[in-house]
């Protein structure tokens, strides 16, 4: 069986152990990425990053909310809808950097 994406519930965090996480809509949590070498220091500045581009966050999530129910219907259920959302923009988005 074909695992389903799962969606954020919320931005991610870090976590006690320093693992960058978010919850999923499922409510599980889940590891984004582990950086042990990171000083508090680092994650400091790397939180401050994340922080600061929530609000745009979360435009970009009641933007694709809105492209999901606009696009879901009778033959494009809305998980088919999600899991092409996100490959087209994992797609276009590694099209468009040149170091990827």
């Amino acid at each position: 069986m074909e695992e389903q994406p799962i969606t954020p519930h919320a931005g991610p965090v870090f976590d006690a152990q320093g693992n960058l996480t978010y919850v999923g809509d499922d409510g599980r949590r889940y590891v984004v990425a582990a950086n042990p070498d990171a000083d508090a220091h680092q994650v400091d500045l790397l939180m401050e990053r994340l922080r600061s581009g929530n609000a745009l966050f979360n435009r970009l999530e009641l933007m694709a909310r809105e492209w999901l129910h606009q696009v879901s219907g009778p033959d494009l259920d809305p998980h088919a809808a999600l899991a092409l959302l996100l490959t087209t923009l994992e797609t276009a988005l590694e099209d468009a950097d040149p170091e990827s």
